[in-house]
């Protein structure tokens, strides 16, 4: 099958991996929640040969990130599995991160709950999650390109759109994660980094 492509992972990655590289250079297995085209997998997973990712997504992507990783031949990437974030049940991995790009502001709210929930779950004491997109701040936009993406997206699906950082902090907190860093990056987008405290 022809790889499916995103020019922005294309355009972002590198900013992106000059954020988490340093956060997760002590860690050694990794779960990615929406892996879309596969693109970021590929190129993180060969900047970090120390870490082992794992993809996955709704069951639509699979072919695609799996043709992505059959041409790149990685052996610390993992083949991609189902994860629909409010209906799978959730992995048994042994991970200390995950990682997950461009999906809270697609998702309904329900399913960001069951994200932070779920990733809540999965982690130890310690382990570390990683958010990547656009976010507001006390429901105000950061840039008017992004009040013009948030009404694009509310046009397409009416439950999605961009969120808040205050909400997103409160299902951290009942997920058992504080925020340790706020992370400006390229094009009004951000990297949340939480840590899940010790219960």
């Amino acid at each position: 099958m022809n790889k499916p492509y995103s020019e922005s992972c294309d355009q972002n990655c590198k900013p992106i991996l000059s954020v988490i590289q340093p956060l997760l250079a002590d860690c050694l297995s990794l779960l990615e929640i929406g892996s879309g085209t596969g693109q970021h997998a590929v190129f993180f997973a060969q900047k970090m040969p120390h870490l082992t990712w794992h993809t996955s997504d709704c069951a639509e992507y699979l072919p695609g990130i799996q043709a992505w990783l059959v041409d790149e031949k990685l052996e610390n990437v993992q083949s991609p599995f189902v994860l629909d974030v409010s209906k799978s049940s959730w992995p048994l991995l042994d991970i200390d991160a995950i990682f997950s790009a461009n999906t809270a502001h697609i998702m309904h709210w329900q399913d960001v709950e069951a994200m932070f929930s779920g990733v809540g779950s999965c982690l130890l004491p310690g382990g570390r999650f990683m958010l990547y997109g656009p976010f507001n701040y006390n429901c105000q936009y950061t840039s008017e390109s992004n009040e013009r993406f948030d009404q694009w997206l509310k046009s397409r699906d009416p439950e999605s759109g961009i969120r808040d950082i205050e909400d997103l902090k409160e299902l951290a907190n009942n997920a058992g994660m504080v925020l340790k860093n706020d992370y400006e990056m390229p094009a009004n987008n951000r990297i949340l980094y939480w840590e899940k405290q010790v219960a």
